[in-house]
């Protein structure tokens, strides 16, 4: 048992943090939560390839979203959001620090910070598929919808489902515009969404086609740099040979936002260490009150439902460390499973998926996810329960 008004510190406000933070704030009515992110918005993610390829598809409050309104229940002395970033955590002291210099000491700590991408993060014109660390959002979606926009050739660095949804959405979008695009993938694997069984890679690749997506196979993106004010990308594979396009979007791989994160506590890929019960691996033999959740967790399936999986567990386990461990309130582990479920939509029409193992019909997936990307639900997956 700790003091009778415990704080729990969440850095990270997304599909994790959120969650998360309103289940305690429900639960455990002696507990003060602060909540610390570095923009005030939730970014609906699940949507971007559509967002950045459809700039009228969604209004703008429908995928970025106040997070201060969806804790407006709640009074100041039992929750509080701070719109910063964290630029320390001190074990000893049991503190975070933020950039603004400020101290915010805690008796439990989640790190619920996530992942970014190459493409988020670069210099020239970042292509927004996560949270930017800064409050810039709308700038950022609004310039990578002008640079696709605006481009007559694309070549897209990976056939992963953010990849081959990017394509489709493209694609559906310059022919309502009645604008060609040449569309290229490019695919180290032999196969389109190679995370998925054989038979939904068929399909995507059949759907790609339909929409005269070019997929190239088996090779790698050695280099992509720019030339003529950044209005020309020279990209160069594994094969030697070379592409000019009018933009390249990467969308391969996540990187960890660990910058705030003491080192011995990451493996070796920059992820945070954590054991069943998601409580964070300091190395030194004490269990302490830390925590991870979603992607920032060494958890291989970096996924917007496995994040809100992992809020739970975290949620159950910090509330039988408050209450105790002789309540109603049970510990519990974390298992990702090794069944990969994913919905994929290749444009409005439908797509593909694997669910339980078993592929997607198009149309199925168009009445599941292609129609909106789920995106009327945005708002109800940040609200209290």
């Amino acid at each position: 048992m700790v003091s009778e008004k415990p704080v729990i510190v969440i850095i990270g406000a997304s599909f994790a943090g959120i969650p998360l933070a309103h289940s305690l704030l429900e639960d455990v009515h002696s507990c003060k939560v602060i909540l610390i992110n570095p923009s005030p918005t939730f970014y609906y993610t699940v949507a971007a390839p559509r967002i950045v390829a459809k700039p009228t598809a969604f209004h703008t409050e429908d995928y970025l979203i106040s997070i201060r309104s969806a804790f407006e229940q709640y009074p100041p002395n039992s929750f509080d959001f701070v719109e910063d970033r964290v630029c320390s955590i001190e074990l000893e002291r049991h503190s975070v620090t933020l950039d603004n210099g400020g101290i915010i000491p805690f008796d439990y700590l989640v790190i619920a910070s996530g992942s970014t991408t190459q493409s988020t993060f670069r210099e020239d014109v970042p292509i927004p598929f996560k949270q930017s660390n800064l409050d810039n959002m709308e700038v950022l979606i609004k310039n990578a919808q002008d640079a696709i926009s605006s481009a007559s050739s694309i070549v897209i660095g990976g056939a992963g489902p953010i990849g081959v949804e990017l394509a489709g959405e493209i694609a559906e979008a310059a022919e309502q515009r009645g604008k060609p695009v040449d569309i290229t993938i490019v695919s180290a694997s032999d196969r389109a969404l190679p995370m998925l069984n054989e038979s939904a890679s068929r399909s995507a690749e059949s759907l790609l086609e339909q929409k005269k997506v070019r997929l190239i196979k088996s090779r790698k993106v050695t280099s992509a740099s720019t030339s003529n004010g950044n209005k020309v990308w020279n990209i160069t594979l594994d094969s030697g040979d070379q592409i000019t396009t009018d933009l390249y979007i990467p969308t391969t791989g996540v990187v960890p936002n660990n910058g705030f994160i003491p080192r011995e506590w990451l493996d070796d890929d920059g992820w945070v260490k954590v054991d069943n019960e998601l409580r964070v691996l300091v190395n030194d033999n004490e269990q302490h009150p830390i925590y991870a959740a979603g992607d920032i967790t060494n958890n291989s399936m970096r996924l917007a439902f496995k994040a809100a999986e992992q809020a739970t567990v975290v949620a159950a386990n910090i509330k039988n460390d408050i209450i105790g461990r002789n309540s109603k309130t049970k510990r519990r582990v974390y298992d990702q499973g090794q069944s990969v479920m994913m919905i994929v939509p290749v444009g409005a029409s439908g797509g593909t998926g694997q669910l339980f193992g078993i592929t997607l019909w198009s149309f199925m997936v168009k009445y599941l996810k292609s129609n909106d990307f789920f995106i009327s639900k945005a708002r109800s997956m940040i609200a209290a329960s």
